[in-house]
């Protein structure tokens, strides 16, 4: 049996096959007169008048009629709207998918095992012109704040600020916060429900204009050129909770499992006033019901006194400002996690005291001071640590290696294997293997270097999307344990992960740094004309040179006793050879000549051009600002040479010469620049075809051997 709906679709199908033959019928009668047809058509299609898509009947013809849509403009074109406002939208759409694909909440099995598994360590020196904080993970730095007292950051301070002017076309507002340069507020980050525009656009010309007072926090210190980042939208930190006074929903931080969330959600419940809402931080993990009220009346409290002093107007003003580094630090980051605090400087380690007694108490016993006469930063080797974060290459464990360039655009990371040649398998697990360290450390480097903006990470390519998704969702992982916004992409066929970390003040490189006042900043110095070219040459240009000094200086020493075979390839076959060979003086003139003709490079240059050291070793000439490399071999002229009187053994030349000096204790040796034990070397008793004179004295021709026809070289 079939039943109803198969009958019904037997009915549709009949029904659709009627027209079918209708059609195949009307189209065999008009075959015969199919020009005709096939003309009318073509003038439908060339007059093209009416919409994009005609039907009709003529003749017993059915035509369709399609018109091209138009090009589109070349104009520039707007959104109706507001455009930041708009980007902001695309932002929270963009949010709402990528939280489709996060990982769920931690169950609390899972949170305790990622907890246990990192040993955490926090550690702050105290100096009479700043303060640094270092945190350690399993005795690795990966974050590190300053501050200094004589500057001090400003996110997080409420002002009551001044509208200097507002720009429509940039949706923007520049505000006078009382700290010198103006503060920027987009139409973004405005508060439009408390500026009472009802039923009108939101446009930020007519909320805000010249001469207002408007209440704003700073979210972002002044970088460059750049002045402060400012928001409408107030958001008051405490040591558990963050208290918004005009928000509508509360939130709690996904770090913590599962259980803990649904705990502390019941109990907010209770806590938060009509008209605010709470952010729960990550410290609030296992805080009673009373410290949570206490600190929300306590921000409660701040906002209330906040209100009062903005009525009484005067902008700019400051209104509320945020506590020192120190104790800013310990309230945002110090819990559970960490297993000490240890503190070097008694005004801190009071602060920090006073601190964590009156909100913590059960983290006192994790408070340490300092106890041993060195530094804390260079027991814990942290000094040593920033100083290669400082660097543009980072090594890794395996032999591979990263390379992190900062533009004024983005900062881009580069990983190369380096000496990592693998451990077994092919290329894809080699590569693959590099990459999953590479991204540990990425995200290390990201924290530690305070790094924000757009980072675009160019990992080295992978064939299969399964090894590009595993070293993708470690890098996800990693940047867990980041407590600063981000956002990650997929990884793209070339091999690039596009992402985004919130900058919030300046980074590692801008605290230990300044630009050089030459080349501002570049790394490079400019010319008004093109540079010659630098030559490299390497350790045998400068046996040349020594040999070309020996040569014009001093006559050749006399030969020593050569072979019969040598006296016969020369044609003094008959010839008796000296009983005994002139002692060779040569050596001790050597020194003295390439001294002489090499150290007035530096006091003469003009001679320099004559010089047969330089023509022979090709050299340049002194005071064409060619520098030669470090470790070339290359003789490079200083412009400023110091001798010791009383230093025998130091040569101006920058070629050490010593080793050819004699004294009255050992007789002088003969010149040659081969070693004893350098396999190219000739020995006297194997070799058949030696040379009547020693090499450093010859024509500076290179020799063939008879046996073989091989090229003989020498070695310095």
């Amino acid at each position: 049996g079939k039943g109803p709906s198969d009958e019904g679709d037997e009915g549709d199908e009949v029904a659709a096959d009627e027209p079918e033959a209708e059609a195949e019928a009307e189209s065999d009668e008009d075959s015969e007169d199919g020009d005709g047809v096939t003309r009318r058509r073509r003038r439908r299609r060339r007059k093209g008048s009416g919409d994009a898509e005609t039907g009709g009947v003529e003749d017993g013809v059915h035509t369709v009629v399609r018109v091209r849509e138009p090009r589109r403009s070349d104009e520039v074109q707007g959104v109706s709207g507001s455009t930041r406002l708009e980007a902001k939208r695309q932002r929270r759409r963009d949010g709402r998918e990528q939280r489709r694909t996060r990982p769920p909440i931690l169950s609390e099995s899972e949170f305790l095992a990622r907890r246990e598994a990192v040993d955490r360590v926090m550690v702050v020196r105290q100096k009479p012109d700043r303060t640094q904080i270092a945190v350690l993970e399993d005795g690795i730095l990966v974050e590190h704040y300053v501050s200094r007292t004589t500057s001090g950051t400003m996110v997080g301070n409420v002002y009551l600020g001044k509208v200097q002017n507002v720009l429509p076309s940039m949706e923007a507002a520049f505000v006078d916060v009382g700290r010198g340069r103006n503060a920027v507020l987009y139409a973004g980050e405005v508060n439009w429900d408390a500026t009472g525009l009802e039923g009108r656009a939101r446009s930020i010309e007519q909320a805000l204009r010249s001469g207002d007072s408007v209440l704003v926090q700073v979210t972002k210190d002044p970088m460059g050129h750049k002045g402060a980042r400012l928001s409408s939208h107030i958001a008051l930190s405490g040591r558990h909770l963050v208290y918004v006074p005009n928000g509508n929903a509360s939130g709690i931080s996904r770090k913590l499992p599962d259980n803990e969330r649904k705990r502390l959600r019941d109990v907010l419940k209770k806590l938060v006033p009509d008209g605010a809402g709470v952010i729960v931080r990550t410290a609030a993990e296992g805080a009673s019901e009373e410290e949570l009220e206490r600190d929300v009346k306590r921000l409660q409290a701040q906002w209330e006194d906040i209100q009062a002093k903005a009525a009484e107007g005067a902008a700019p003003r400051p209104l509320s400002e945020e506590p020192d580094l120190v104790i800013r630090v310990v309230r945002d980051l110090f819990n559970e996690d960490f297993r000490e605090l240890i503190v070097q400087g008694d005004q801190a380690y009071q602060e920090i005291e006073n601190y964590l007694e009156s909100v913590s108490p059960d983290l006192m016993e994790r408070l340490h001071r300092h106890a041993g006469a060195g530094d804390v930063f260079a027991d814990k080797r942290v000094d040593e640590q920033i100083l290669k974060a400082l660097d543009r290459k980072v090594f890794l464990p395996s032999g591979g290696h990263l390379v992190i360039d900062r533009t004024e655009a983005m900062t881009v990371v580069d990983v190369n294997t380096g000496k990592y040649t693998g451990a077994g398998g092919n290329l894809e697990e080699t590569v693959t293997r590099n990459n999953l360290e590479a991204a540990e450390e990425i995200v290390r480097q990201l924290r530690l270097r305070d790094l924000g903006g757009i980072v675009v990470i160019d990992f080295i390519d992978m064939v299969l999307e399964s090894n590009r998704e595993l070293v993708l969702r470690r890098l996800t992982e990693c940047l867990g344990r980041d407590r600063t916004k981000h956002q990650v992409t997929e990884i793209t066929s070339l091999g690039l992960v596009q992402m985004t970390r919130k900058r919030i003040g300046a980074g590692l490189l801008e605290a230990f740094s300044e630009n050089c006042e030459h080349c501002k900043g570049r790394g490079l110095v400019i010319h008004t004309e093109p540079v010659p070219e630098k030559r490299t040459s390497g350790a045998a240009n400068q046996v040349k040179a020594v040999a070309a000094a020996a040569r014009t200086e001093a006559p050749a020493a006399p030969p020593a006793q050569s072979s019969s075979r040598s006296r016969r390839r020369r044609g003094n076959g008959g010839e008796p050879a000296p009983a005994e060979a002139a002692p060779a003086e040569a050596p001790a003139e050597v020194s003295e000549a390439a001294v002489a003709d090499v150290a007035p490079a530096a006091v003469a240059p003009q001679h320099l051009t004559e010089d047969p050291v330089a023509e022979t070793a090709g050299l340049p000439p002194a005071g064409s600002g060619i520098v030669a490399a470090a470790g070339s071999g290359v003789i490079t002229p200083a412009p400023k040479l110091t001798t010791d009187e009383g230093d025998d053994e130091y040569d101006i030349s920058g070629y050490d010469l010593s080793r050819y000096e004699t004294n009255g204790s050992y007789p002088a040796e003969p010149l040659q620049l081969t070693g004893a034990d350098d396999p190219d070397a000739a020995d006297e008793d194997d070799e058949d075809d030696d040379d009547d004179e020693p090499v450093g004295a010859g024509a500076g021709s290179r020799r063939r051997s008879r046996r073989g026809g091989s090229r003989r070289r020498t070695r310095p």
